[in-house]
């Protein structure tokens, strides 16, 4: 395969993506390359095992033919990860809705299985920002995932996220149901640039709360940024300085800006207009069910899981599969 990247990328200002286009199709080659590895292997097996008719060898071939079968599935999926920002980091934001501290609770769940869905894909998983309540879960956290195609998979958690259980915060047993929004937004390196005005820009500053060294509750480094005419609002707390947090959260406001701009099909920054900080609570993407039974179910596109306890730990690679695959069909329909 070539790896030099196309003529355009040529240029000295361009050196970063250039680095970024030939680093993703290594990544390709060694994917590929491995999965060779294992089906020569299965193959030499099975020969091995049909020429010395020796059944002993039954259990390796089927270990090494399920692992073969998840690389490829694997491998089958990014296929579908077509967007321009795919391949980019996610920046993903969790909010509290609906439901007190029940809400709250459930945001800090939320928390708890994209942070253990992204430690065992391997993603480096970075805090940008954190806010708990006094009394029980978390009101919104930020979180950067860093590793190649950690948008492409994550884009698919966008919107909000139902449970319905018994309350541990009701004294009387009741079943409570509470929602959470998710937003994911790509990350942008510093090689692409849009038009953002900065009369459109409203920036505030406050102290950190939390961990963070002895600059928290000293200093008024984290910083707040709202893009007026959108109402966008982002925030960073967990860099070491005002000037680090400022720039984390430009890029998850221009991150957020480009992706509502697709959404909306627009041409440009500035014909986005309307508050897009609002969540429609009739509008869930996928319930968790506790009680009175166990299942996890996605409206979208009818996926289903009983093990509720294994997605709360992170196993909600059925639900990304299933969206994907419905967005490539959707688009070969169009």
């Amino acid at each position: 395969m070539d790896m030099t990247a196309p003529d355009f990328w040529n240029d000295n200002e361009m050196a970063q993506t250039k680095l970024k286009f030939q680093k993703a199709l290594k990544t390709k080659v060694e994917k590929y390359d491995a999965l060779i590895s294992k089906v020569d292997d299965l193959e030499t097996l099975c020969d091995m095992a049909l020429e010395e008719e020796d059944d002993s060898l039954e259990p390796e071939v089927e270990a090494i033919y399920i692992e073969t079968e998840k690389i490829y599935a694997k491998m089958r999926l990014e296929t579908l990860l077509t967007g321009e920002f795919d391949s980019n980091n996610a920046i993903m934001a969790i909010h509290a809705g609906s439901g007190g501290t029940d809400a709250q609770d459930w945001a800090e769940m939320l928390f708890r299985m994209y942070k253990r869905w992204g430690d065992s894909k391997g993603y480096g998983v970075r805090i940008l920002d954190l806010q708990n309540d006094t009394e029980a879960g978390i009101k919104s956290v930020s979180m950067l995932f860093e590793g190649l195609n950690a948008y492409g998979f994550l884009k698919s958690e966008k919107g909000v996220h139902r449970i319905v259980r018994i309350s541990p915060f009701d004294s009387s047993g009741k079943r409570h149901t509470s929602f959470s929004s998710v937003d994911v937004m790509p990350e942008l390196d510093d090689s692409f640039e849009i038009d953002i005005n900065p009369v459109d820009l409203k920036i505030d500053t406050y102290r950190a709360s939390g961990a963070g060294g002895q600059h928290v509750n000293t200093t008024d480094s984290a910083v707040r940024i709202t893009h007026i005419p959108t109402g966008v609002v982002v925030q960073c707390q967990n860099e070491r300085s005002q000037t680090a947090n400022k720039a984390t959260a430009m890029k998850m406001l221009m991150g957020k800006l480009i992706e509502l701009q697709e959404r909306e099909n627009k041409d440009k920054i500035e014909d986005l207009a309307g508050d897009y900080s609002q969540i429609t609570w009739g509008s869930q993407i996928r319930s968790y069910v506790f009680h009175p039974y166990n299942l996890v179910k996605d409206h979208r596109t009818g996926a289903e899981m009983g093990n509720i306890q294994a997605v709360m730990d992170g196993d909600i690679d059925l639900f990304i599969d299933s969206y994907l695959k419905g967005e490539s069909i959707n688009e070969s329909n169009e």
